[in-house]
């Protein structure tokens, strides 16, 4: 039901009731503005809130790059904090970073978690951080292995670690005597392929025994570890002089700079090793050729003594046969005995017969026999020149022409083999020796008895006998030319004689013809006349030219 003044239905006029003024209120879009702050100033408050994690504190040695407020922490580039202060620790020898860290990363604080600072960094030949040149430094984190204990203190590393917790791997510790250029971050090749790095090194006790060192061998590199794998120094430049010319290694520029370590695949015979677990302890060589040699099993000691120089000749060297290396030098030591001031060098050397061999199965008692057999044939050992340009010196075992005879004999485990100067020592010697027989001939009696000889002789031509010798020689001589002139002047009234003669018995023999035993008596005689013809006309020919022959013979 209508009940208004201004309804005509009511029967009352509009102008009969007084008017009163009303004022309409509508709403301004300008309020949305402050609305909206309001509500995202509320859900950024929300969010800060329930988004906002602990207030942790990490030392470092310095705060270079870090500023409050703007550095921030991150794990694989998603931020996980920002830094709110800076200060320093009471004793004036840290750094205090305070962080605020998002509820995120609230379940990582743990003692597991590891933080450092990312800046541009030269290791050798590796250069990381560079990405922080523009957007400058942040604080990296790694949470760790799962589990550990809840903290908010942290001491920061100074430098990246070698092993994150999410790279598949394992560590493992190498034992040396000498570092050499290797230092942390130094790359572990395999093939040539980048497989691990150098963690770091612990040096031992004291400063005495070998080094350790701290690898991390990547995955899947890690399954090709054997119990009994080599590793071996590959930092720097290797350079070799030798028969084959100037021969310069080189495994890569990062190992040039900041060192390296290899090690080789599974040999087929390490086959049936086990795979080595994680923190292993193996041993590293100075050189591949060191690491090559400690794979052979059957190893036979061998000692010799010396008496000739052995310079160049240094533990490592190489024992060869016909220029064929066969074992190695373990040690190289001068003995000096006090009672008699007799001194020798003694050489420990390791035979190795798997090198020559061929993996063939031969039993140590029958090497053994075999030795002493060739020392009977002549084997000796001695020092010989591997290079004359570097003055490296080896033991060579030959076989020696006419050699003195000697046996083997035992010292501890290792055979005594006889020793003999070799090389240019050994040629000294055998000039040495020559000279001692030189020396040792009765030089000064032969020269006096060729002084007496030579005098007698020169007072034999001197004397006079020999003055009359030679005068009678002389008239003999004059005579037998003289002889030689008639014979020539008498023989064409021989040969003429002899001639006629030949005629008249021709023509006898033709008056009497017919096969009579005259006629062949007769014609038996002509034929000798004519040998004897013929023989002086040779002797005639050989007197003109050699009247001497009638004196001299033919």
């Amino acid at each position: 039901m209508n009940d208004s003044p201004n309804d005509p239905r009511n029967g009352r006029s509009p102008t009969s009731i007084p008017q009163s003024d009303t004022r309409t209120y509508r709403f301004s879009v300008i309020w949305l503005v402050p609305i909206v702050a309001l509500l995202i100033a509320g859900y950024l408050g929300w969010r800060g809130l329930t988004t906002r994690g602990p207030v942790i504190t990490i030392t470092f040695d310095t705060a270079d790059g870090l500023t409050s407020g703007q550095t921030e922490v991150k794990s694989k580039s998603v931020s996980l904090g920002t830094v709110e202060s800076i200060r320093l620790s009471d004793d004036l020898h840290h750094v205090e970073v305070g962080v605020r860290m998002t509820s995120a990363a609230s379940r990582m604080m743990t003692d597991h978690a590891r933080f450092w600072v990312v800046r541009p960094r030269i290791n050798g030949a590796s250069i990381t951080g560079l990405e922080t040149v523009m957007s400058g430094a942040y604080i990296a984190m790694d949470p760790g292995e799962p589990g550990g204990r809840h903290t908010t203190f942290f001491k920061g590393l100074e430098a990246p670690p070698g092993v994150r917790s999410d790279q598949p791997g394992h560590t493992y510790t190498l034992m040396t005597p000498s570092l050499g250029s290797i230092g942390q971050g130094a790359p572990i090749f395999f093939r040539d392929v980048v497989a691990g790095e150098v963690l770091g090194y612990t040096l031992p006790p004291g400063g005495r025994g070998p080094i350790k060192v701290q690898i991390f061998v990547q995955a899947p590199y890690d399954q090709y570890l054997r119990t009994d794998t080599r590793f071996w120094n590959v930092s720097g430049v290797q350079v070799g002089l030798g028969a084959g010319g100037l021969k310069v290694k080189l495994q890569s520029l990062q190992a040039l700079l900041s060192g390296g370590i290899a090690f080789a695949p599974p040999d087929a015979r390490d086959e049936h090793l086990v795979q080595a677990n994680a923190d292993t302890v193996f041993r590293l060589y100075d050189s591949q050729e060191e690491a090559d040699a400690a794979g052979y099993r059957e190893r036979i000691p061998l000692v010799t003594y010396l008496t000739s120089p052995v310079a160049g000749l240094t533990k490592g060297g190489r024992m060869t046969m016909f220029g064929i290396q066969v074992g190695t030098i373990d040690d190289v030591k001068l003995l000096v005995d006090p009672h008699t001031g007799q001194a020798r060098v003694r050489v420990a050397m390791e035979l190795q017969p798997e090198r020559v061999l061929n993996d063939q199965e031969v039993p140590a008692d029958a090497l053994r026999a075999l030795l002493h057999t060739q020392v009977a044939n002549g084997l000796r050992a001695s020092v010989q020149s591997a290079s004359f340009l570097t003055g490296e010196s080896e033991i060579a075992l030959t076989f020696v022409k006419n050699a003195r005879p000697a046996t083997i004999t035992q010292e501890g485990d290792a055979l005594v083999l006889p020793g003999q100067a070799g090389g240019m020592a050994g040629i000294m010697d055998s000039v040495s020796t020559i000279t001692d027989k030189v020396a040792a001939m009765p030089l000064t009696q032969v020269g006096e008895n060729l002084n007496n000889l030579l005098a007698h002789a020169d007072a034999r031509i001197n004397s006079a006998d020999m003055r009359q010798g030679l005068s009678s020689l002389r008239a003999s001589m004059e005579n037998l030319q003289v002889i030689s002139h008639d014979a020539r002047a008498r023989m064409p009234q021989l040969l003429a004689g002899l001639d006629s003669t030949l005629k008249n018995a021709n023509s006898l023999l033709s008056s009497y013809g017919g096969d009579t035993d005259f006629h062949r008596n007769l014609q038996q005689m002509v034929v000798q006349l004519n040998e004897a013809a013929r023989s002086l006309r040779f002797l005639s020919d050989f007197l003109t030219r050699h009247p001497s022959a009638l004196i001299t013979g033919r």
